[in-house]
């Protein structure tokens, strides 16, 4: 039996690699053991980081004029809602020694903002500095995808958002940051294929994680 402790588990991946998909399932298994668990996401999981969310989201979307955020306007937005995250949701968890999975977090800034878009990494790490003192993953899942395949899946979604109408160019420079981030730390990080349909990845996070916290 695994002693409890704060354990924090990410998803990352570009649209349409099934990261909210596994990190949904991932908690569905934990709640069939009766395992306290947390499923969250970034941006969002708390009311006020949920709102910030919408501004960034809409923002994207007002057809009637060509002023949208700068780069640094948004990026500031996504730590904005990550510090609502951390000090409401993330920091509470951490006092009650829970597991808490989360879809998307520091990896999706840097992989997007910083090698997507350009944006100053020193800029991201000063204000990283402040608002996650020592709250850093203990798992971390890299799913990637054939870029055909995530844009079929994209097609399939009834309800759809920025996050899923860059370019095809864009998403494979977002892909190759995710793994060149992941391929620095082996240790934490885990990348699989998620290119298949299949349900082997889903009992390959499972295993991993099930092993890391000592869970039979």
């Amino acid at each position: 039996m695994r002693k409890r402790k704060f354990f924090f588990i990410v998803f990352e991946g570009i649209e349409g690699s099934g990261k909210s998909y596994h990190s949904k399932k991932l908690y569905s298994n934990f709640k069939k053991r009766n395992i306290p668990t947390i499923l969250t996401r970034e941006p969002g999981g708390t009311i006020g980081a949920e709102r910030i969310r919408k501004i960034i989201l809409e923002d994207y979307f007002h057809g009637n004029t060509s002023e949208k955020f700068h780069m640094y306007t948004d990026t500031l937005l996504y730590l904005a809602a990550r510090n609502e995250h951390i000090q409401n949701k993330i920091k509470n968890a951490v006092s009650k020694r829970q597991i808490v999975i989360c879809d998307r977090f520091i990896d999706s800034t840097f992989a997007y903002q910083v090698y997507g878009k350009g944006v100053d990494k020193g800029l991201i790490n000063s204000v990283h500095k402040y608002i996650l003192k020592n709250i850093k993953p203990d798992l971390t899942f890299v799913l990637t995808v054939n870029l055909s395949k995530a844009f079929k899946r994209l097609k399939k979604r009834k309800k759809k958002n920025r996050y899923d109408k860059f370019s095809r160019s864009f998403y494979n420079k977002a892909q190759k940051a995710f793994i060149k981030i992941a391929k620095k730390n082996k240790s934490r990080y885990h990348i699989f294929d998620n290119s298949n349909d299949s349900n082997d990845i889903e009992k390959k996070i499972a295993k991993t994680v099930f092993s890391k916290l000592k869970i039979n």
